[in-house]
């Protein structure tokens, strides 16, 4: 992917004042090398389909790079791994969604080695913990700390890791966001009800990321900004649940991310704001 989206954005704090933009007179340095390939960021990339996007992109792109951030780089043993690998092409950096500075180091180490990302995707995302959080069958069992942690680490969180930027420059004409989602966040599909915190924090990731793109279309920005749903996937985050899933329907992650990567690559202008399926069928809101 050829798609620049320059790092000029306003890194949004937590509860905190709008901190200033990063300089443009910076971020269009000189010294700033435009990597053959492209720059690609993968927020939330220790496991799971994060992991799986960061090793897809290595391998099927032999020029591109590739930020990995999480919130233990140290623990990562499969993006070390990577690393190990693709020593000259993956930077893997701290990024946790509930502490801002994590997150204003992680774009500075990216704006001062790239200056701009072709792809950012935002995979974290939190189900259950044990001892901690599970999804709630009955409104007797919703709290309001399970309601705030999802809401922060769904929704608020992968909305203050985009950055916006103009294009300024690019080698091809749109960049992408992609916001991981699912099913489940939709109103409109909801027909069994239950798991009132992640169902209704996938809904405000969905009404946030379709607010960013309104947002983006209106400064007229070469960004695209779309939403995944990747099915039900092999994963940790799905596992103490996978006993319902209907023979067939439970993905790989290999399979599951390249589904995405395909529908990421034929972004157009036009998908700005929408929500898709694996399958690239449109979901409604």
């Amino acid at each position: 992917m050829m798609m620049k989206l320059n790092f000029v954005a306003q890194w949004v704090l937590m509860g905190r004042r709008i901190q200033k933009p990063f300089s443009r007179p910076r971020m269009f340095s000189s010294a700033i090398k435009q990597c053959e390939g492209g720059v690609s960021m993968v927020q939330g990339a220790s496991r799971g389909i994060g992991l799986e996007f960061v090793r897809q992109l290595l391998e099927k792109n032999n020029k591109g790079h590739v930020v990995a951030t999480c919130r233990n780089p140290n623990g990562a043993n499969g993006l070390l791994e990577l690393k190990n690998k693709f020593a000259e092409r993956l930077d893997i950096h701290q990024l946790d969604l509930t502490i801002d500075s994590t997150i204003e180091a992680a774009a500075k180490s990216v704006e001062d080695k790239y200056g701009y990302l072709n792809l950012l995707v935002n995979a974290s995302g939190i189900l259950s913990i044990p001892n901690t959080l599970q999804p709630e069958t009955t409104l007797n069992k919703l709290q309001r700390d399970s309601l705030l942690l999802n809401y922060e680490v769904n929704a608020v969180g992968p909305i203050l890791v985009i950055k916006v930027g103009g294009g300024t420059g690019t080698e091809r004409s749109l960049a992408v966001v992609a916001n991981i989602s699912a099913r489940v966040g939709s109103i409109g599909d909801n027909r069994l009800g239950g798991w009132h915190s992640y169902r209704s924090s996938k809904s405000a990731l969905n009404q946030l990321t379709k607010t960013v793109s309104v947002e983006f279309a209106r400064k007229k920005d070469p960004i695209t900004c779309i939403l995944l749903h990747p099915g039900t996937v092999d994963t940790d985050l799905s596992k103490p649940f996978q006993k319902n899933v209907p023979e067939g329907k439970l993905f790989t992650k290999e399979f599951s991310v390249q589904k995405l990567l395909s529908i990421i690559n034929n972004a157009k202008a036009s998908d700005n704001g929408r929500f898709f399926a694996w399958d690239g069928q449109e979901i409604p809101w």
